[in-house]
């Protein structure tokens, strides 16, 4: 007897729009992303919360991967410090974000007062990277990745699993789009880095 899976079909983030009628500050957002930390919560430019579920297993044993790589050679360079999928950031656009690996420059990162960086601490990432599940909306992560950019990210990498392509996102220039790479160099920002895609596909 042959058992049909369920196919994966795209979830859309829920959106709750608070203001007027509700202004979270920075303390009261962070405090209410800890008390419901079953979810994936980042709030966007203009206050709304968006709200995703956690993700899929698979998906983050593949983000494993590219956080333990992004580790390795963060750790052998120096020169920054690195981040995993939980953390947020404040953007200069007021959006918090939560990309699934980011990497600061140790000047940039330690400039920032102790007191800040225990919360979301406001500072947009040089680099980021955002790996799409089988259920995430793409145009979705696209626009998120264009919004790192237009915050200060250098370079970001949209690792897109369901069609086996990168988006390769820099500062004013188009978005370059690799079909089934093996790798991805992370030069010039990130001199030496090479991703692996072979543990991500």
């Amino acid at each position: 007897m042959t058992t049909n899976l369920p196919v994966a079909t795209e979830i859309i983030p829920v959106v709750l729009q608070l203001q007027p009628a509700i202004a979270l500050t920075e303390d009261q957002f962070y405090e209410f992303c800890q008390l419901n930390r079953d979810f994936h919560i980042e709030r966007n430019a203009v206050g709304e919360l968006v709200i995703m579920s956690l993700t899929d297993a698979e998906t983050s044993q593949r983000n494993f991967e590219i956080i333990g790589q992004l580790g390795i050679w963060t750790k052998q360079d120096g020169t920054g410090v690195g981040f995993g999928s939980s953390g947020g950031f404040t953007l200069p656009n007021g959006a918090v974000r939560s990309p699934d690996a980011a990497w600061i420059k140790r000047d940039r990162w330690e400039a920032i007062p102790p007191e800040l960086r225990k919360k979301f601490a406001p500072i947009c990432p040089e680099f980021v990277i955002e790996l799409r599940s089988e259920s995430d909306n793409l145009r979705i992560l696209q626009d998120k990745m264009q919004e790192y950019i237009d915050n200060g990210t250098q370079l970001g990498w949209l690792i897109d699993r369901k069609q086996r392509r990168v988006f390769i996102y820099c500062p004013n220039i188009a978005v370059e789009v690799l079909d089934n790479p093996k790798i991805l160099s992370g030069e010039p920002l990130l001199p030496g880095f090479v991703l692996d895609l072979s543990q991500v596909w």
